[in-house]
């Protein structure tokens, strides 16, 4: 007689968030884990929703990519070789500014199935992958920048939802109509929307400024320049931040890249008007 038991993997407890915005009158029962599986535990969301983000920019970024008479297929080649660096870099990204919870257990530093990723340390790990790869196959990498700039973005923008599904990533206490509660706690503020909606809105705007630019690299550092004055002030709202002394880690880089980015666009664009300038003379 075959057994009517159900197996014990899939009895697994839920963890089951309740995600609710009072004042709006949603409500959401959440269980993080997407489908569960024996002897590993389960998809989680988080993982799900991360894929779609990175299938939808390697898509995009391959559209414009052969628009703009770009082998399409470096898109895809490109990711292969950034994916696991980005992967490493976010993760060490974490544990580097997290040490003293790593201190007395060193090899939790390998347990990132447990969670602890930084979105900055991915986007570093992805432009310096990419970059290596552009000039090792000898392509425009200025050019290459402007068209994959986008796809980041494209996957911040999805990527902040695996946030909500695991109840993280939100700030300290708001008294809007906007605030978020987790399991009947106070209202916060959904510091996940925020960034995926500024970043939303950084995308339609770069899809017009890249329509236009007037030279490469134009549309990268008006990338980095409006993720980071995004990032600085929503990190300022956010309730788990890593510390650098009496400083947010990610306060100090988002400053850096604004920094970075208007010096750069500064830069190219006193560079492109001298050969504008010398091309008349000429």
């Amino acid at each position: 007689m075959r057994s009517s038991a159900v197996p014990l993997w899939f009895c697994l407890k839920k963890t089951m968030n309740n995600i609710a915005f009072p004042l709006l009158g949603l409500s959401f029962d959440i269980d993080p884990v997407a489908v569960k599986l024996p002897f590993l535990g389960g998809i989680r969301w988080y993982g799900v929703i991360i894929a779609v983000g990175i299938i939808a920019a390697v898509l995009y970024c391959s559209l414009v990519a052969k628009r703009e008479n770009e082998n399409p297929e470096v898109i895809t080649d490109t990711l292969l070789y950034a994916l696991p660096v980005s992967v490493l870099c976010a993760r060490t990204y974490y544990v580097v500014f997290s040490w003293d919870s790593y201190r007395n257990n060193f090899w939790d530093v390998f347990k990132i199935w447990e969670g602890g990723i930084a979105i900055y340390g991915a986007v570093i790990g992805a432009v310096i992958s990419a970059w290596i790869y552009f000039k090792v196959k000898k392509l425009n990498v200025l050019k290459m920048f402007d068209i994959c700039c986008m796809g980041l973005l494209i996957g911040q923008i999805i990527g902040r939802w695996g946030n909500f599904v695991n109840a993280e990533a939100y700030g300290g206490y708001c008294g809007y109509f906007w605030g978020m509660s987790i399991n009947g706690g106070e209202c916060v503020h959904p510091t996940f929307l925020y960034e995926s909606l500024w970043n939303l809105l950084g995308f339609v705007i770069l899809i017009h400024l890249h329509k236009k630019r007037p030279f490469y690299g134009y549309t990268f550092f008006c990338y980095l320049s409006w993720y980071g004055v995004g990032r600085f002030f929503i990190e300022g709202l956010r309730s788990d931040s890593l510390y650098l002394g009496g400083m947010r880690v990610s306060q100090l880089v988002a400053l850096f890249c604004v920094i970075t980015g208007v010096c750069a666009l500064n830069i190219l664009s006193q560079r492109h008007i001298a050969q504008k300038q010398g091309s008349v003379v000429d």
